[in-house]
């Protein structure tokens, strides 16, 4: 090993001592900061997420089908091609439940890690919604980093909206809302951000992931392996637990989270039921 290679080792070894004792930032050993926009610049936490966020790959466009007719609102919806039967067959309950009726669309589904990008920076600067991009990802999952890139999840809205717009928390206390969060489990899907939940990030009861009704339902190891981090150290609520995911693990897995959020973390509350 060269003098050079000596002292580079030092170095990370000082750092590595001084994390340990708390004084020096664990996001001094992040290897590479990571650019989200233009000006936004963050270090990847010892875990790997970035602002609270998991990181998810984009699912080549050969796995995904178009969601029913009439179902997205605006863009097309696309989904994994195995998330489709079931989410045909939750339309279908839904459609056929009193005072929920057809009112259930798709206000986004998958979205390339590109779009996600357009849709985190859009909001980001002077007379925008948010400062910066650790305010951005209380609500938005930074490019990269969205469940939406996996072809999993769906963030579902109501028409005609009945006074509650689209990804706003009222969502849970409409009747489609309130269905959804009692049956939406029956066909494959959990909410990936309950409220409280120790990622950070805003409770969003629009957002659902498809994981399968049960491990042996088709598509749904595949599925489970894409959110097998999220499922074992942030578990969804209301969630699918007919197996642990810690089988899906492998050796070596991610830095479990503190059991406890910091006190600082944007948390919505869960508002009483009517």
């Amino acid at each position: 090993m060269t003098t050079g290679s000596n002292g580079i080792l030092r170095i990370a070894l000082g750092r590595i001592a001084l994390v340990m004792c708390g004084l020096l930032p664990s996001l001094a050993l992040a290897a590479e900061p990571v650019v989200l926009c233009p000006g936004q610049v963050v270090y990847p936490s010892p875990d790997g997420r970035v602002l609270g966020h998991i990181p998810y790959p984009e699912v080549p466009a050969s796995d995904l089908v178009t969601a029913p007719r009439g179902f997205a609102i605006g863009l097309p919806c696309q989904v994994q091609r195995d998330v489709l039967p079931d989410l045909t067959r939750l339309l279908a309950a839904a459609a056929a439940a009193p005072g929920v009726g057809p009112r259930l669309r798709a206000v986004s589904c998958f979205r390339s890690i590109a779009h996600q990008r357009s849709v985190f920076c859009s909001q980001i600067g002077p007379h925008r919604k948010c400062r910066d991009a650790a305010e951005r990802a209380r609500s938005v999952g930074p490019p990269g980093h969205s469940e939406h890139a996996t072809g999993y999840a769906i963030d579902f809205g109501i028409r005609p909206e009945a006074g509650c717009g689209d990804v706003n928390p009222c969502m849970a206390m409409t009747p489609t809302g309130q269905w959804l969060l009692a049956h939406a489990r029956e066909f494959g899907f959990e909410l990936s951000f309950p409220a409280g939940n120790a990622q950070g990030v805003t409770w969003e009861p629009w957002h659902w992931r498809w994981v399968g009704t049960a491990v042996t339902a088709p598509g749904a190891v595949k599925a489970r392996l894409a959110f097998t981090r999220a499922r074992t150290n942030f578990p969804a609520s209301p969630g699918i637990n007919d197996v642990s995911d810690y089988w899906l693990i492998p050796p070596r897995s991610v830095i479990a989270p503190p059991s406890v959020a910091p006190a600082t973390s944007p948390f919505i509350s869960l508002p009483p039921s009517p």
